[in-house]
């Protein structure tokens, strides 16, 4: 059982996590939710199409203008707590690598700390116990926060997905982090090429049989713009089929920018498993 703030989440129970940057250079939405109101709507209508959790980030993930912990905070801490007085039963997510936003973040009511850069702190994880918050593991490949990768090799990839996001995942329990409100990524993009990224889609399972519920954050991303050879705008369709591979190989949180497909593609996968029931059955019925 995966346990998020006040949710509980079956083995099976797919869970999807909407983006909301509050960043004024996003590379998605180039800074469609910088402002509250906007993000609030953002909030309101990711919550409407079935998110459970809302993914709040103050530092776009790729190179820019320089972000210190301040802003950060500035730009979080006050939408995390409007989040949380308009959507009380919502999962609050903050996207940081950092343990000064990560206290601040905690106080304000967030449920869960993505750290999407692989421990870099790791006085995250320390405030993640402290607070009794989840935790997201991720692999970045040893990366600094925001950097790209440049000719990165692994011997095995999937084996170096699984030492670091189960060595920080033992670690968080061990500093307090309940075990159930851990979860692994593998990271996809971050530190790693498009073959790397596909390599650890398609060896899913061996994430999942760590017996830790695995978060995949797959939406847009560069190498499904690679793989398909297409612009940002244009990687829904590669998204979407990837998601349906990774829900089909069993990983259970989705980090997406379009709610509304997502909740359709897991729907379908679940109901071709045999795990959920077609909305309607009238077909040769009647």
């Amino acid at each position: 059982m995966l346990r998020l703030g006040t949710r509980e989440f079956a083995p099976d129970e797919p869970v999807i996590m909407a983006i909301v940057n509050r960043t004024p250079d996003s590379f998605y939405d180039r800074g469609a939710t910088f402002l509250d109101e906007p993000a609030l709507e953002r909030v309101g209508r990711a919550v409407d199409e079935g998110a459970a959790i809302i993914d709040i980030g103050g530092v776009k993930a790729g190179p820019g203008e320089e972000v210190d912990a301040a802003e950060e905070i500035r730009r979080t801490v006050g939408f995390v707590a409007e989040v949380r007085r308009r959507h009380p039963s919502v999962v609050i997510s903050v996207d940081t690598w950092r343990h000064e936003v990560g206290t601040a973040v905690c106080e304000a009511g967030a449920d869960l700390l993505n750290d999407a850069w692989g421990g870099v702190d790791p006085r995250l994880a320390e405030v993640a116990g402290r607070y009794g918050v989840g935790l997201v593991c991720t692999h970045a490949g040893g990366a600094r926060p925001r950097t790209r990768p440049h000719r990165v090799e692994y011997p095995d990839v999937m084996a170096d997905v699984l030492r670091v996001t189960t060595a920080l995942a033992e670690r968080a329990v061990e500093l307090g982090v309940p075990r159930e409100s851990v979860l692994i990524d593998p990271g996809h993009d971050f530190g790693k090429n498009t073959r790397h990224s596909l390599e650890a889609t398609r060896r899913l399972p061996e994430m999942t049989a760590t017996g830790w519920p695995v978060l995949v954050s797959l939406s847009n991303k560069d190498f499904v713009g690679e793989t398909l050879d297409v612009p940002l705008k244009e990687r829904l369709l590669g998204t979407l089929a990837t998601t349906a591979v990774s829900a089909w190989l069993g990983a259970q949180v989705y980090r997406v920018h379009e709610v509304a497909e997502t909740a359709q593609v897991l729907r379908m996968v679940a109901a071709i498993a045999g795990r959920a029931q077609p909305a309607v059955a009238r077909r040769g019925l009647a």
